[in-house]
């Protein structure tokens, strides 16, 4: 099927040849090439067809798919010799470069004879010479294969590294790479690392580098004690080479890395993220690579006992660990065997050796904020979580459960009854045994029927569906046992149950509108009223079950309070705690009496009285230390905690919720609601100014809300674990979390909320782009302003995400299209005004019009600013109220750049004289000095400099100097001061 419109004259076809470079190496590229080779030679003219293989070659080259690039290369070459008049300087550049893509392709075919390689060789410095080309490229080729061949490299490497380079000589990045990889095989890691300096620093870079570097860099620096350094770059290099067939060894070798520090199941999800790599590399070079990173892992995994574990593989049948291993293993050592068969050595038999019989260099290094579990990779186990961390909480498994059948069922209601956190572990066990196809149950009058306890562990079923919010089912599950429990004869839990459902219902979610706060009210209202009917209509009941019900009826109560916000309805919620706890003393209720006093601390709280609530908190601290439960303490002290964050003791707040999740870990984990604690210990540490901490709670809340089956809340989390990742400058760490989560099944699938998945893959855009990644944000911006484009119930949402498109796409230099984005932002913000917003994208577009076209882009700046104009008029008329300074003084600051930017310094000049004027003089207080101050620096630059008039411009910034200084802003100071001492010494 074509994947290009076929070009209709050489314009089209040098169009379409533009629109596939500008695509992603792959198949998709590749055949569009192949067509397009077609199309030009229909021309019948040289040139087009010249550019056509060109772009074809390059698409074989790094689609990994070295057998057919020599093909395009010798018609190449072909046409050169026929008609070298066709190539002008830049083509004939391009076919002599291309020498090496060659070489490189026939070492990477193992049934190409080392002669034919040899011979390459000397046809490539044959003409060479004629073209009196220097050689250097060619002694770097002879070198390359000197290595891949296993000969002694000494003298080969001596010959290239010794000569001067050419300006057809591989790149810089690529020739430090080759040189630190000389010195890792002679055993010196610190001199190879030495002279990767420059290219792991980013100061060198190519298309493959610093991906590759990275990639043979990671174990000298772990073997040089740089783990850290290790890390980093392993998030950095991953991201570049992930899923592209031309890097598949380096994915190898980022799964070995994964392997050999402790981080096998991260390796697995890495593994499953490249699977296409398994079918998509056509270079046997590449999959022998590949294969022996793939093969180092598997078998480290399969040594930790996980072979039966399912992984990601060949395309076609379901794999296990152990049994894609052995299919690994066979086909790596064969590609080996056919290198060296056809090199006459051992080299590569031998280099593949080394690498899997190395032992790991770290027990564990954390290499990502998702530490991942072999439990989270088995299938349908959406849960678990392992990792170490700051102040984190590893709960205790339950007590050993009764043996017995009978004993078990009596355990289970016993510690039910109790509210005791051991109950779920024996209703977890029953529900095993009663699934199996030999359940017998006991005929035990103090058991009770069959029907009973499937009863009981339906509403233990619906216990949990409520905590995950899912209430409907929660409904559903509790109405169940209402009948199962009637037919069994349990009055009393007949009553429990339906009164459960009653609450549930009143929970489940209703239509979005205006008046939904206060509809729920009152559903809750009229739940609250039916439970009450409920207990008087219900006679005998035993106590705890009547304490039970005294407790759903003011929850009932509290969450209306809650929902409302009414102070009028928190005098209810008092009077039936206070029942509560009068009726559970009576009774010797502990766990009822702590419901009671939680209840009423919480009201308090929701009232505006939070010394009266943490009052009640520390009385109820009081009690549970001396009456219990103590699985009660740290929900009391999660309680407090919030209460001191409120209260603005950020420190206090730490200590009470750290002390919270540290008792937590004394009790199974579903005991304690550790997400609420770790979400909780983030915020104190933000306040406290400990965002990395904060960051290790944060993610920590996710997996906890992972474990419990709450994916939505799990991912809001991450969430904002990516986003504080990126306000911290760790984009690395963002980039690999978000890539994590887009990768679940469920996000790929569609199933996750689209808005929420929208908001993780607008961060990762964003993240790119602090990365300096413009290409890939901007693909992810523009991808999301089509979609969001289709929000009718959100215009707002897109008119954010449209801005910043436009932005990005300005940044890159594609101006129309960011023209007709952001076109699209202003639609939308007609219907949802995001009037700061809209008038940052207008100015932003302004000042990049005029700073990359210069005069010409004037008239489209201008046009722009007039639209930021009409959105500032707008805006004042609306009454808005910006966050800094005002649209207009921003409008009259980007005048002055934009004409800056295009010589107009008169005008500049003007603008910001008028931009001063709007800001006023700054005053002690923070805030404001810094834009008065970079208003009076560039004044100044363009005054003193470009205007050539450096006396006033003096006059102006030692006035602001000495400002600032006496309102204590010396930060601000510095770059006018400095501005200053650059025109005194010109003048």
């Amino acid at each position: 099927m074509p994947t290009a419109p076929h070009p209709q004259s050489t314009d089209e076809l040098f169009q379409a040849l533009r629109e596939n470079h500008r695509l992603p190496y792959g198949r998709t590229r590749t055949i569009t090439a192949e067509e397009l080779v077609d199309a030009a030679e229909r021309f019948a003219e040289p040139v087009p067809l010249i550019h056509a293989l060109l772009e074809l070659q390059e698409a074989y080259t790094y689609g990994s798919d070295p057998r057919k690039s020599p093909v395009v290369f010798a018609r190449l070459l072909t046409l050169f010799d026929e008609q070298p008049d066709a190539f002008d300087e830049r083509l004939r550049g391009q076919l002599f470069w291309r020498f090496k893509w060659v070489a490189n392709a026939l070492r990477a075919l193992p049934e190409i004879p080392l002669a034919s390689l040899r011979q390459w060789l000397t046809e490539m410095r044959d003409r060479y010479e004629k073209e009196g080309l220097g050689l250097q490229p060619y002694y770097g080729q002879a070198y390359q294969l000197a290595v891949h061949v296993g000969e002694d490299t000494t003298l080969a490497y001596e010959l290239w590294a010794g000569r001067r380079r050419t300006p057809h000589s591989d790149c810089e990045a690529c020739e430090i790479c080759e040189r630190a990889l000389y010195r890792i095989a002679a055993g010196d890691d610190r001199r190879a690392l030495e002279v990767w300096a420059p290219v792991l620093a980013g100061k060198e870079s190519c298309q493959e580098e610093p991906a590759r570097s990275v990639s043979h860099a990671l174990l000298p620096l772990l073997r040089t004690g740089h783990a850290d350094r290790a890390r980093e770059l392993h998030l950095a290099g991953y991201r570049a080479c992930r899923r592209n067939p031309s890097m598949a060894g380096e994915v190898g070798r980022h799964l070995e890395f994964c392997a050999l520090t402790g981080n096998e199941a991260r390796g697995l999800e890495l593994l499953g993220e490249n699977r296409n790599l398994f079918d998509e590399v056509d270079s046997p070079l590449d999959q022998l690579d590949f294969l022996t990173g793939v093969e180092v892992l598997l078998h480290r995994v399969e040594s930790l006992g996980h072979g039966g574990l399912p992984v990601a593989g060949y395309a076609g049948r379901a794999w296990t660990v152990a049994g894609l291993c052995a299919e690994v293993r066979g086909r790596g050592d064969g590609l080996a065997a056919r290198f060296d068969t056809r090199n006459g050595t051992s080299a590569h038999s031998g280099r593949r050796k080394v690498r899997l019989d190395r032992a790991p260099l770290l027990d564990a290094l954390e290499l990502a904020l998702r530490t991942r579990g072999f439990d989270e990779l088995a299938p349908g186990d959406a849960a678990g979580a392992r990792g170490a961390g700051v102040a984190v909480s590893v709960s205790r498994a339950a007590s050993a459960l009764p043996e017995g059948l009978p004993e078990l069922i009596r355990r289970a209601r016993e510690l039910d009854e109790q509210g005791h956190p051991d109950a779920r572990a024996c209703w977890a066990r029953l529900r095993t045994l009663v699934a199996a196809r030999d359940y017998a149950h006991p005929e035990d009058p103090a058991v009770g029927p069959y029907g009973r306890l499937c009863a009981d562990l339906l509403s233990d079923e619906a216990y949990r569906a409520a905590e995950r919010g899912d209430f409907a089912s929660a409904v559903d599950l509790h109405e169940e046992a209402a009948g199962l429990y009637e037919d069994a004869g349990a009055p009393d839990d007949v009553v429990l149950a339906r009164a459960c459902a009653l609450l549930a219902a009143a929970e489940v979610p209703g239509e979005d509108g205006e008046d939904e706060a206060e509809a729920k009210a009152a559903v809750l209202a009229d739940a609250h009223a039916a439970v009450v009917r409920l207990q008087e209509e219900a006679s005998g009941l035993a106590p705890y079950v009547e304490g039970r019900l005294l407790r759903l009826r003011a929850s009932a109560l509290g969450v209306r309070l809650q929902t409302s916000g009414d102070p009028a309805h928190a005098a209810v919620v008092f009077a039936e705690a206070e029942l509560l706890q009068e009726f559970a003393t009576r009774h010797g209720l502990a766990p009822q009496v702590s419901g009671a006093m939680l209840l009423r601390a919480g009201t308090y709280a929701l009232s505006g009285d939070l010394p009266a609530a943490v009052a009640e908190i520390d009385a109820l601290r009081g009690r549970l230390a001396s009456d219990g439960p103590a699985w009660h303490l740290p929900r009391a002290l999660g309680l407090r905690g919030r209460l001191q964050l409120g209260l603005r003791d950020a420190a206090a707040a730490h200590a009470d919720l750290a002390e919270g999740l540290r008792l937590a870990a004394a009790w199974p984990a579903n005991a304690v609601d550790t997400s609420r604690l770790h979400a909780d210990l983030a915020q104190a540490c933000l306040h406290l100014g400990r965002p990395d901490e904060a960051l290790t709670h944060l993610t920590r809340s996710a997996e906890a809300d992972l474990r419990d089956g709450k994916r939505m809340d799990a991912f809001c989390a991450y969430s904002n674990a990516a986003q504080l990742c990126l306000d911290l400058g760790r984009i690395e760490d963002c980039i690999a979390l978000l890539d994590s989560l887009l990768s679940e099944p469920d996000v790929a699938g569609g199933e996750l909320d689209d808005r929420l998945v929208a908001q993780l893959r607008l961060l990762r855009a964003r993240a790119l782009h602090a990365g300096d990644d413009l290409k890939a944000a901007t693909a992810e911006f523009v991808a999301l302003a089509a979609e969001s484009a289709g929000w009718d119930d959100d215009p707002g949402s897109h008119a954010m995400i449209a801005a910043e498109t436009a932005m990005i796409l300005g940044e890159a230099g594609e101006f129309d299209r960011a023209g007709e984005v952001a076109e699209r932002a202003l639609a939308a913000h007609a219907l949802s005004p995001r009037y700061e917003l809209i008038s940052n994208c207008l100015r932003e577009l302004a000042r990049l019009r005029a700073q990359q076209q210069g005069p010409d882009g004037l008239a489209a700046a201008l046009a722009h600013l007039d639209e930021a104009g009409r959105v500032a008029d707008a805006a004042r008329a609306a009454g808005f109220q910006p966050a800094g300074r005002s649209l207009e003084t921003a409008l009259a600051y980007e005048h002055g750049r934009v004409h800056a930017y295009v010589g107009a310094y008169e005008d500049a000049l003007a603008a910001l004289e008028k931009a001063l004027a709007l800001l006023g003089e700054p005053g002690a207080e923070e805030g404001g000095a810094g834009e008065w101050a970079e208003c009076v620096r560039l004044a100044g630059a363009v005054e003193g400099i470009y205007l050539e008039r450096p006396a006033p411009a003096l006059v102006r910034l030692d006035a602001a100097v000495a400002r600032l200084t006496a309102l204590g802003h010396l930060e601000e100071c510095e770059p006018l001061a400095s501005l200053a001492a650059q025109l005194r010494d010109e003048g």
